[in-house]
């Protein structure tokens, strides 16, 4: 039998460098939350971006410095318009974006951009694109644009945008736009957020109002009619006219506001200057009659509501009583053995430890 020797083994080809040599740093150390603050009150776009991503975090640690810099930046905010702009996917909520912001920048407005991205059922993940499809405004420095994922909120609205549109105002942007998701039922969170709510609706979508929610409808300050160019312009022309008619069918707003319908087209620009008038027209008639800062107060009253639910829900779910009480609960509400009412009342009784 042939005696074996042992493989011989080479010395082979050295692994590359990393590509990104700052990959493998230590995790970037936290400043005092006056350092952010500072930051911001100087416009420094970097330290406003680490703030929002300190209020988006999860993390104890963050979320105790983030609530102090939104209390340092507070006094520094409410100076601005907030405008909601919303629509089905596909009728060019981004590229219209870029349209009216680069509009906004030639007035001398500083603008910010609060895009929220969809977060997948399945992998949890967005694709924060925003700035990839606003490619010359995000390279203004008058411009901040920021894609957050929706997460699990409804209506497409991250839970944090509130606080992000704090931080942005103290940075000095007079100009905040927020774009969702798309149109759903719960688009009532970014309304009350929002100063002037813009609906964008696409020429030859169907009928009237056909497909769309009355709700939304009934919210929006100004329809308007996007893709207005080409062969679809006389479409869009058509939409406007039954939209305008439709809304004289809607109960007068309590802000004294009459929506308005308009055709747009954020490729040639037909339109955009317009837009950004009735928005104008809305923020002077609104100040005028004292709704501007009533809605603002109501604004932080529901939002006041919903922080308090956050809270609850979170301290229910984490508190250890419970948890080792849940998995038994929906065994039993899953095999019948108890009505999901049943359960809850147990569950909360728990909590409570009446």
């Amino acid at each position: 039998m042939p005696k074996q020797t042992k493989p011989q083994v080479r010395s082979g080809v050295s692994p590359p460098g990393s590509l990104n040599p700052r990959l493998q740093a230590p995790h970037r150390q936290l400043r005092p939350a006056s350092a952010y603050v500072q930051g911001i009150l100087r416009g420094d776009r970097v330290l406003l971006s680490q703030a929002i991503t300190l209020i988006e975090s999860t993390r104890p640690a963050h979320q105790q410095l983030a609530r102090e810099i939104i209390d340092l930046c507070l006094p520094h905010s409410g100076r601005s318009i907030r405008i909601g702009i919303t629509g089905s996917p596909g009728v060019g909520k981004s590229t219209f974006i870029e349209a009216l912001g680069q509009h906004l920048l030639e007035q001398g407005r500083r603008l910010a951009v609060l895009a929220i991205d969809p977060t997948s059922k399945v992998s949890k993940g967005s694709i924060l694109g925003d700035k990839t499809r606003m490619e010359k405004l995000a390279s203004s420095e008058a411009a901040f644009i920021r894609p957050s994922p929706a997460g699990e909120s409804l209506g497409g609205v991250a839970r944090k945008t509130r606080e992000s549109i704090i931080l942005c105002e103290a940075a000095g942007y007079d100009t905040i736009l927020i774009e969702t998701v798309g149109v759903g039922q719960s688009e009532t969170a970014v309304h009350s957020m929002a100063d002037f709510f813009l609906l964008l609706l696409l020429p030859g979508a169907g009928d009237e109002l056909q497909g769309i929610k009355r709700g939304i409808v009934e919210m929006a300050d100004l329809i308007a009619v996007n893709k207005a160019d080409g062969s679809r312009l006389p479409l869009a022309r058509q939409a406007r006219q039954e939209y305008r008619n439709a809304l004289h069918l809607f109960p007068p707003k309590e802000s004294g506001w009459t929506p308005v319908a308009d055709i747009c087209s954020a490729t040639t620009g037909l339109g955009i200057a317009e837009i950004w008038q009735q928005a104008q027209a809305y923020w002077e008639k609104t100040e005028k009659n004292g709704y501007f800062e009533h809605n603002r107060r109501t604004q932080a009253h529901y939002w006041l509501n919903e922080a308090v639910n956050h809270q609850l829900r979170t301290a229910f779910f984490q508190n250890p009583e419970v948890r080792d009480k849940l998995k038994a609960v929906e065994k039993a509400v899953l095999e019948g053995r108890q009505s999901p009412f049943q359960g809850a009342e147990e569950l909360v009784a728990l909590f409570l430890k009446r």
